[in-house]
Order: C-alpha cells, then sequence, then structure tokens
C-alpha cells in the first residue's frame, strides 16, 4: 500500500494546484485605490521611468548583485553567467526583473549538440504559465505581438528557468515591489508636480481677480471669456512680474501658501524614504537626508548586502544552479563574500576571533574560514 503517495510517481504525488493564473503573465491582484497605476505596465513606466528613487533602488541592488565576485563548480558555468546575452547583463536583468515583476523566466539555449551555449532573461509581462490537467506548470507561453512560442518546462533540461519571488496568494506567479512601492511613488511624483508647477507661476499662487460692482451684478459671459484669455498671457515663469492692467471694477488680491500647505518638501521625502524601504535600499544611499538610522555610508552599504543584495543573490543563483543540473552535474553557485569589499570589516573580525582561538588546530581555523 502507498501511504500518503510515498513509493509513487512524482506526478501523483503532487497536489492539485488551482492558483490564479492571468494569460498576461502577470498575478491577478485587487485593484489599487485611488489614481495609483494598477497594472505593470504603468507602474514600470510611473516608478522606474518617471521616478528617480526607485530606478536608483531598483538599480543599486541590480548593479551591486550583477557586479558580485562569483564562485561556481564549473568555469564554463561561471562563463555562462557572466556572459552578457543579447547586450543584457544576466545577473543584473534578473534581479531588476524580480525587483519589479516578481518574476524572472531564463531561457536555456543550446547549440546543435546539446550543449547549454547561453542563458537569456525573457521578458516577464511576455511570458505565461501553462499548466497541466493537475494545475501545475507544463509550458511557459511566450507572446510578442501576434507570435506565440511554447516552451516545455521539464524536469531535465528544461528549456526555461522560472525564478519567482514569494507571493503567497498565488501558485504560478511572483510578487514584486512595485505593487508595495506604488502609493509612495504615486505621493512623490504629484509633489515633483506641484513643486514644478509653483515655480511655473512665481512659486505662490497667482492670486484672484475681484470684482467689485456697486450694483452688485456680476460678469457677463463674454467679459469672463475675454478676462479669461487676457489672464492666460500672464501665466508662467516667463512672464513673472510683467504689470497687469485692470478696469471696472476688478481688484487683484495676491494669495499665499501656509506653512502647513507648504510641506510638500516633507511630504515628498517621506515618500522617497518608503520607496526605498519597498525595494529593500537604506534611505542614506540613495542621498535622503535627515535619515538617522545608519550611523554612516559605511554601515548602509553593509547592511544593503546583507539584507537586501545576499538574500536575492542566493535565490537567483540557486535556481539556476537546480536549471543546469542536466548540463552540469552537481552545478553549484554562490557569491564569494571574501572578495566582497562591503563585507571587509566583517570577514576582517571574523579571522582575528578565529585566529585568536587557541584551542582550535590550524585546519579546523581553515575550515572556519572556509578556506581548503
Amino acid at each position: 500500500m502507498k501511504w500518503f503517495g510515498f513509493g509513487a510517481g512524482r506526478a501523483e504525488a503532487r497536489p492539485a494546484l488551482s492558483g490564479s493564473v492571468s494569460r498576461t503573465g502577470i498575478p491577478i491582484v485587487g485593484a489599487a485605490g485611488g489614481e495609483w497605476p494598477r497594472n505593470y505596465e504603468a507602474r514600470v513606466r510611473a516608478a522606474y521611468l518617471e521616478n528617480a528613487v526607485a530606478q536608483r533602488a531598483v538599480r543599486l541592488v541590480a548593479e551591486s548583485l550583477g557586479e558580485a565576485p562569483l564562485s561556481a563548480s564549473d568555469p564554463k558555468l561561471a562563463a555562462l553567467v557572466t556572459a552578457r546575452s543579447g547586450g543584457q547583463p544576466l545577473l543584473a536583468t534578473v534581479a531588476a526583473q524580480l525587483l519589479l515583476h516578481g518574476n524572472a523566466y531564463l531561457q536555456m539555449l543550446c547549440d546543435a549538440e546539446g550543449r547549454l551555449a547561453e542563458i537569456y532573461a525573457l521578458r516577464p509581462e511576455r511570458v505565461s504559465v501553462v499548466c497541466d490537467a493537475g494545475g501545475w506548470p507544463a509550458a511557459y507561453r511566450y507572446r510578442v505581438g501576434a507570435r506565440t512560442t511554447d516552451l516545455p518546462a521539464g524536469p531535465v533540461k528544461p528549456a526555461v528557468v522560472h525564478i519567482r519571488s514569494f507571493d503567497p496568494l498565488d501558485d504560478h506567479y511572483g510578487l514584486g515591489c512595485l505593487g508595495a512601492a506604488s502609493g509612495a511613488v504615486a505621493i512623490h511624483n504629484a509633489a515633483a508636480r506641484w513643486s514644478k508647477a509653483l515655480l511655473d507661476n512665481a512659486a505662490r499662487p497667482s492670486g484672484a481677480l475681484v470684482y467689485e460692482a456697486g450694483d452688485g451684478s456680476a460678469l457677463s459671459a463674454e467679459q469672463f471669456e475675454r478676462l479669461r484669455r487676457e489672464m492666460d498671457a500672464f501665466v508662467g515663469s516667463g512672464n513673472a512680474g510683467r504689470p497687469l492692467l485692470l478696469e471696472g471694477g476688478l481688484k487683484w488680491q495676491a494669495m499665499s501658501l501656509s506653512p502647513a500647505d507648504m510641506d510638500f518638501a516633507g511630504c515628498k521625502a517621506a515618500a522617497a524614504r518608503e520607496i526605498a524601504l519597498a525595494f529593500g535600499v537604506p534611505s542614506m544611499l540613495l542621498g535622503l537626508p535627515g535619515d538617522a538610522t545608519y550611523a554612516n555610508y559605511r554601515e548602509a552599504n553593509k547592511a544593503l548586502w546583507r539584507s537586501t543584495v545576499l538574500p536575492l543573490a542566493a535565490t537567483i543563483l540557486t535556481s539556476i544552479a537546480q536549471g543546469v543540473e542536466g548540463w552540469f552535474e552537481g552545478a553549484a553557485l554562490t557569491v564569494d563574500l571574501n572578495q566582497v569589499t562591503a563585507l571587509a570589516e566583517d570577514r576582517e573580525r571574523l579571522w582575528a576571533s578565529v585566529s585568536a582561538a587557541s584551542f582550535l588546530e590550524v585546519e579546523e581555523k581553515r575550515a572556519l574560514l572556509g578556506l581548503a
């Protein structure tokens, strides 16, 4: 008797999945409130293309991981991972896709003899999961315009390796950081547009035209439109200080912002810190003032590597190593911590403490330090 699937095949032992699979390769999530962008493309445009804080946060993590020194079980495997495919740096591209989209799809390209020759990162928003009867991924559908290609998802020598971050509400797709950061990005972008509008209007509201007629009458529609056209000629930073000619009972009343209304700068700074928090980057590394959480840039850089870069690198490198097992038996990929400059101080402290341990033999000390 086969209790709980033991002794049965892998397909028979698998539980059925019924995750929310979308045709566009994007997890089905609830609609965001207000005017926050809802789909992936709009969020990428608002965050990565239009917001300097979000773009710098993503690039800081992705480029740090892309330049990290690697230790590989096979020199050919290390060359594949560090090579540029289609002009893109593989590890940096995958890291950025995981941060933004939550999913990364690596296509394994082989030569005529069946040897792994290239690893290419597909655009995640173009890939969707094709499931079998039990809900498990059977293939990955890549769609560009009207062209569609199905790539098999075999356990041995797969055509595509799917790397995804954790999403508690989806069985097939990962969750990126854009959803959590979309509110702060919208606030930061709105504050930037508000600042620009104030600068375009001499950094203050232009004021109000008050019509003080003795008989209590109001402006006619024709007079109102004529006055609006004349006022348009005084809008903009190029017309600052230009005199305004008033007539017929019109009175100019200047207006100004209260100190509470002028706090848009503080609101923008708070939104920038929230964006940095969503992507796991210390705000000090993004040049945001007023943050005293880290004593200096050295500690902030160390925190970036310990809390963000190294966990993300472990996820990516372990997934790649498992995906290439069919070509490289016993494949292993890790970050060589002994060559990471940001962690040099921790490494020196470890070496000093191990060297001072008189109760350890030389070979034991070398083993603790990870030396052969």
